[in-house]
């Protein structure tokens, strides 16, 4: 009987067209948020110094509450308007990008980490372990966001790596319920039973055989997360509770420009609009990435 090192190796037109099929899966791309979140997101929070116009926590108070560029009394100068210190808001737009972008990627690597090793260690060990991992996951989940990030920021102080941290501690029950469901099914299969027979510890088939089953699930809930992870920081920062001021946060540029809404509606509305454009296009890439990432969507 012919072994598997005796198998022919797979033709060479066979690997081109698998990796052709792909490439034709990654121009499947949603071109129009991708596209967004590369001019509103990531370039802007790559290129912050060569993009903006002026420095974000400068102003000029002879230039206080200058209208965007095509209302009257506007100036190409200030594209998007000043606000009430004389600030140029698109600047501060161009560097809130970095710290949105920043706080969203910082929370969702350390939330998930965290989640997807407490959820690994409870769906695989099973018994009390997993009672405890359940019942503490229900906890968390069970508690309202905004509450608690308020009480948590209450406690230390408002600033960068404390929204970072609030933010972790809310997201990562969200990942280990999902890996911990995800572990449930795999644990029993085949694949698992041959891996503990021929000797393989439990930290083992957990990283190795485990892990990469789920790593579709964690990428396509990581990138709704990063969503919801802006939207928050923004509500914090919103509400005096997240970066504080004078940093050009997109939620600190919004609180700024409520009392204002009527008189300079642009100090608020071109970052929310920032935030509103991020959010979705996050949640559609999302929802394209589990579409080609789950194979019974896929066919479907």
């Amino acid at each position: 009987m012919a072994t598997i090192a005796d198998r022919p190796a797979a033709p060479r037109s066979v690997a081109l067209r698998l990796e052709r099929s792909r490439l034709a899966e990654l121009g499947r791309l949603p071109i129009l948020p991708v596209l967004v979140l590369f001019l509103v997101l990531v370039l802007p929070a790559i290129a912050a110094e060569l993009l903006a116009p002026f420095d974000p926590l400068e102003g000029s108070l002879g230039e206080r509450l200058r209208p965007p560029f095509w209302m009257q009394g506007g100036s190409t100068e200030y594209l998007l308007g000043t606000d009430r210190q004389g600030r140029d808001v698109l600047s501060r737009i161009i560097f809130g990008s970095r710290i949105s972008l920043g706080v969203s990627m910082s929370a969702v690597l350390l939330g998930g980490a965290v989640g997807t090793i407490v959820g690994l260690i409870g769906g695989y060990f099973g018994g009390w372990v997993d009672q405890v991992v359940t019942y503490v996951v229900d906890t968390f989940l069970s508690l309202p966001l905004i509450l608690m990030a308020l009480v948590l920021v209450a406690i230390f102080r408002p600033g960068f790596l404390t929204t970072i941290a609030v933010v972790s501690i809310l997201l990562w029950s969200r990942y280990a319920r999902q890996v911990r469901g995800e572990t449930l099914a795999i644990k029993h299969r085949d694949f698992v039973a041959r891996a503990k027979v021929a000797g393989s510890s439990d930290w083992r088939i957990l990283f190795k055989h485990i892990l990469p089953n789920v790593a579709n699930t964690l990428i396509v809930l990581a990138t709704l997360q990063v969503g919801t992870v802006i939207l928050l920081e923004s509500t914090l920062s919103f509400l005096g509770a997240g970066i504080p001021r004078p940093q050009p946060s997109w939620g600190v540029m919004v609180a700024d420009g409520r009392d204002l809404i009527v008189s300079a509606w642009w100090i608020a509305f071109f970052p929310g609009l920032a935030i509103l454009l991020v959010v979705l296009s996050m949640n559609m890439l999302g929802d394209w990435l589990r579409d080609h990432l789950d194979p019974r969507l896929r066919q479907v």
